[in-house]
């Protein structure tokens, strides 16, 4: 038993001290085990599922699967922990699995599944900060006790749990994965969050590429001129990223202006004279 429970983790592995086990039962039929209906997580990942399929099919299903009993069917085992392992031992055609049978109420199942869940180091960032919030929410905890549990500092969960204060429409690229946690981070606080949100995909910007974005459109707010077309600041920043120098786009009404580099040197000028007379 202590083998089953340091591999579990810390926190599951704190759950299984706290609950009623039933070692004799080692191993049960794949087809025997149905899904949590706790289960936080709804989208596994196709490709990590399949490296697990694999690595499955080459050595077997290495870390138990946590069950309990169904109340209305107690031929059926619900899977508290592990759903991704018994997913791939499916796809890799095992028939049985092995098992820990614990016995344990609705609230706790849902703990466990919480607490297996945010212990990955492959949920997107959203996922993460919700089962941080379920924790908290849930089951009274707090900041503290969330990072000792899950063994992650305070700060690490406080800046989590912030992403769950940014518009819907950026939670929803947040969950298509066409954000990432640093894009997100920065867009936390953000009045103009969901627009900042759309040009990190429409122009492909880094997560370098949007603080500086981000740096662009707070100045000029401060320095209390007229904002600048957000699409103009768009272009000054990829040109600027492109050549290494700053660059400033003036362009009115009926699309007249002017582009000016700002060099420091004498050598950035002449790399500005060498960049106009190579493509022209």
């Amino acid at each position: 038993m202590d083998k089953i429970k340091k591999g579990l983790g810390r926190g599951l592995s704190s759950l299984i001290g706290e609950t009623k086990v039933n070692p004799q039962k080692n191993t049960l039929l794949v087809s025997d085990l149905v899904p949590n209906k706790y289960q936080p997580r709804k989208i596994f990942d196709e490709s990590t599922l399949n490296d697990l399929t694999n690595s499955i099919k080459e050595r077997g299903v290495l870390q138990p699967i946590i069950v309990r009993k169904l109340s209305d069917d107690e031929s059926k085992f619900e899977i508290i922990a592990g759903e991704r392992r018994w997913l791939a031992a499916q796809k890799a055609g095992l028939h049985d699995v092995p098992v820990v049978v614990t016995e344990v109420d609705d609230l706790k199942s849902l703990e466990f599944a919480i607490i297996e869940n945010v212990q990955r180091h492959d949920l997107n960032p959203l996922e993460e900060a919700q089962g941080y919030k379920r924790l908290i929410d849930d089951f009274s905890y707090d900041q503290e006790k969330v990072s000792k549990f899950i063994g992650k500092s305070r700060s690490h969960i406080t800046n989590s749990l912030r992403l769950l204060s940014l518009p819907d429409s950026v939670i929803k690229l947040i969950e298509r994965q066409k954000l990432t946690a640093g894009h997100a981070k920065i867009l936390v606080g953000l009045d103009n969050a969901s627009f900042v949100a759309s040009k990190i995909v429409d122009k492909k910007l880094s997560v370098r590429q949007t603080e500086n974005f981000v740096k662009l459109f707070k100045n000029k707010k401060q320095k209390g001129t007229k904002i600048k077309d957000t699409n103009i600041l768009a272009l000054e920043l990829s040109i600027s990223n492109k050549i290494g120098l700053n660059v400033n786009i003036q362009n009115n009404k009926r699309n007249k202006g002017k582009i000016s580099f700002e060099y420091k040197d004498l050598d950035q000028l002449n790399k500005i004279i060498d960049i106009i007379k190579s493509n022209y």
